[in-house]
């Protein structure tokens, strides 16, 4: 593999151990301390954690940090299918390694922060699938116009997860991210209604970009590889 490769997996890795590290860790360290980050802080702890994570690397892979986002992409174009493998596996593997650093350092307190309905499983799923299409929805809108800085996605991404952790996460944990879930679920193991936080982020992140294809037919899109470089 060319080195331009390796970046990609690198920085992708990096920015999802920062997520996982810091929005699952947010869960953990507030069980730890009696409550002192509280839900507030644990939402807004993701929604920041994605802010940095684009900071710091959209300009070498485009921060995706998340398995549905990267599917999403691939089937509208705008990365390629030779290229996924290098955005998936390592979101996967950033997502373990951050829970097991978590489980190293606290043990298996609060489950690692891993995602499991508090209601039914079909609501999960639908209120999944639900804020998963509108955070893919806002990523599109934000990687589209070549005007637009690697600080302004930042803030308008990070801004929604942080929205979406803080109203919904009481119900689901608000993951939108399978390599989010499967990190804490592994290392925890803890796997009830796993599937949802598979189904839900890549069933709505697919139909958000079928929706933005028909809404904007004509948009001069960016490669999400290369948005962060246009950027510059």
């Amino acid at each position: 593999m060319d080195a331009q490769v390796w970046r990609t997996a690198l920085a992708e890795f990096l920015g999802t151990f920062l997520l996982v590290f810091a929005g699952p860790g947010a869960i953990v360290i507030n069980e730890v301390s009696g409550g002192q980050i509280t839900h507030i802080g644990i939402g807004l702890s993701f929604g920041f954690a994605v802010m940095a994570a684009i900071m710091a690397f959209g300009a070498i892979s485009g921060a995706h940090i998340n398995p549905a986002v990267s599917l999403s992409f691939a089937v509208n174009g705008r990365l390629s299918w030779s290229q996924l493998p290098a955005y998936v596996g390592p979101q996967l593997l950033g997502g373990v390694a951050a829970a097991a650093m978590l489980l190293a350092l606290f043990g298996n307190v609060a489950r690692l922060g891993a995602t499991t309905p508090s209601g039914t499983e079909l609501q999960a799923l639908a209120i999944e699938a639900i804020i998963s299409f509108f955070l893919m929805s806002v990523i599109l809108s934000a990687t589209t116009d070549a005007a637009a800085s690697t600080a302004s996605a930042a803030f308008t991404i990070g801004g929604y997860v942080g929205l979406a952790a803080i109203f919904a996460g009481p119900i689901t944990g608000a993951s939108m991210n399978p390599a989010r879930s499967l990190g804490p679920s592994l290392l925890s193991g803890v796997w009830d209604g796993h599937w949802v936080y598979w189904l839900g982020p890549i069933g709505g992140a697919l139909l958000a970009g079928l929706a933005f294809h028909w809404l904007r037919p004509s948009e001069g899109a960016l490669s999400p590889a290369t948005s962060g470089q246009a950027a510059k």
